[in-house]
Order: structure tokens, then sequence, then C-alpha cells
């Protein structure tokens, strides 16, 4: 295991911690990369993994600029591919990931929290995507992400501008889906984490599916799409049990 990202199991059952910890800013390089990559293998049999930091100040601060200017095309190639891997591996449905967000998630920490399923956000948090002042543009998938989370108009305000978003207003356009008080974003992301813990995981599963396509999708195709998601869950999913369980009036029993 790396020593940038550290992983434990969490006091609820099915539920892992990734803790990011590279000062001074959490700079998303090869060994975060790398950690991440080694964390979620080490979490794969987790329902919830919930991203953190322990580093004051920072979730985590974008790309890592020194290793940037010390390599070729090929490399920059290179070290963006290893770079969205990880972010698809946190966005895949498979499992839900939560971003926990204390201080400053720029660049590519806002496409790393960004590609998380759910996004918690303490009051002291900043978010944004300055990469137009290095003559780039975000290339982790947040010119992506960032639009379908609070549409092209606010996207754009966002990245033209370079700005740093404030989490109340981040809360307020949908960048994140809970504002809890300073210095609290992991315990807040935990307390969701063990109430997403408890539910029927390929019904969760099923919800971002069919969500997720209703971007992609004509209307019509979406509403056929969202009945066969359904009638794949009561065939073969959980339904079952938890349909007894409500009639039984006893909490369901979901792997």
């Amino acid at each position: 295991m790396s020593d940038t990202v550290v992983v434990r199991r969490s006091a609820g059952a099915g539920i892992e911690v990734c803790t990011l910890k590279r000062p001074p800013a959490n700079a998303l390089g090869l060994p975060i990369i790398e950690g991440l990559h080694a964390a979620l293998d080490e979490a794969a049999g987790a329902k919830v993994v919930v991203v953190s930091s322990e580093v004051p100040g920072f979730f985590a601060a974008g790309a890592d600029i020194k290793h940037m200017s010390s390599i070729d095309a090929k490399s920059f190639t290179e070290y963006g591919d290893r770079l969205r891997g990880v972010l698809d591996r946190l966005a895949a449905p498979d499992r839900i990931t939560i971003a926990a967000v204390d201080g400053l998630a720029l660049g590519g920490g806002l496409e790393l929290a960004m590609a998380c399923t759910l996004r918690v956000g303490s009051a002291s948090a900043r978010f944004g995507l300055p990469e137009v002042k290095l003559g780039l543009i975000p290339g982790a998938g947040g010119t992506q992400r960032l639009p379908r989370l609070v549409g092209r108009g606010r996207a754009l305000d966002i990245m033209l501008t370079a700005r740093q978003v404030p989490a109340e207003e981040a809360h307020a356009i949908g960048l994140i889906d809970r504002l809890v008080p300073a210095g609290t974003a992991e315990k807040a992301a935990l307390e969701l984490a063990q109430e997403l813990a408890g539910l029927s995981l390929p019904a969760q599963q099923a919800v971002i599916r069919t969500v997720d396509a209703a971007f992609d999708l004509p209307l019509e195709q979406g509403f056929r799409y969202e009945v066969e998601q359904e009638q794949e869950l009561f065939e073969s999913g959980e339904a079952r049990e938890g349909i007894t369980a409500f009639l039984e009036k006893r909490p369901a029993n979901f792997a």
C-alpha cells in the first residue's frame, strides 16, 4: 500500500475510507494516482468508499505541475491517461463513492471529487477548475462532469474565469450534495456512508445507471431503460428480500 493514500475500514460494515496524505497540497502526481489505484484494489469488496484528506487546508490541489513541467508530450499523455483511469474507477457504478471535502479542491482535485458518486463539502471548502491560467483545460473529466452537475452556463463561468467557488455557492448550484460545518466533512460522509451501506447495492447501482442514462438517452428510451432495470431487480436482484422484509415489518437483510 502506498504511503500517500491510506485505507482503513470504518466502523460500518462494507465501508472503506481512502485518505490522501501527500503534503503540502495533495498534488495529484503519480504517487497519489498509484496510491488511489492500490487503495481501490484493497477496497474491492466495499459497498461504499469515502475519499478524504488529512492534509490541512486541502482536499487535493490539482495536477502535479512540477511533474508536468518536466515531461514530454508522450509522458503527458501517459500521465493524463493514468489519472483519468483512476477517476473512472471512482465513477464506475459498481459501488458508491463519496468525496469528503474540507479545504481546497482545485483542478484535478475537483475532478477527483466530481468523479465520486456524491460530494460532502464543509463550509471551509472551495472549488475550482483554474486550468486556463496554465493555458490548458480540465483534462480528467472536468469539462464533461461539471456541466452535468451545475449546467452549461455555470460551468462556463467557473472554468472561463478560473475562480474559486465557496462552499455555500457550490451547494446551492449542485456542485456538492451536502454542506456541513467546517472540519466535519469526513464525519458527515461516514454517517452518509453508513446509511447507504444498509440499503440494497444492486438497487443503488441501478439508480445510478438509470439517472446517468437520463443525460444520454432520449426520454422514451430512458423510460424503457428504467423499466428494464426494475424488471431485472425484481427477477434477480434483492427485491424479493426487500418486499418480504417490508411485509414482515423487519429490516431487510441485504447482502
